[in-house]
């Protein structure tokens, strides 16, 4: 849903003040869904790394066996 300009108009200065009262915090806001994305990412490496781990420690074991 879109908003109205006036809603628009209260928001803005809503922002405005939250970064004049506690610039911190409103930092912290804007940045909320970056961190989000930068643990996905982090978490889909490590799943990514420990797939290729196991793969490649089958692999190892399917080469000794038929060696």
């Amino acid at each position: 849903m879109a908003l109205s300009m006036e809603e628009r108009r209260l928001l803005a200065e809503i922002e405005h003040r939250l970064s004049e009262e506690d610039p911190r915090l409103a930092h912290r806001l804007s940045t909320l869904g970056h961190d989000r994305r930068r643990h996905r990412l982090q978490l889909l490496a490590a799943v990514i790394l420990a797939a290729t781990g196991v793969l490649v420690a089958l692999l190892g074991a399917i080469v000794v066996a038929f060696a």
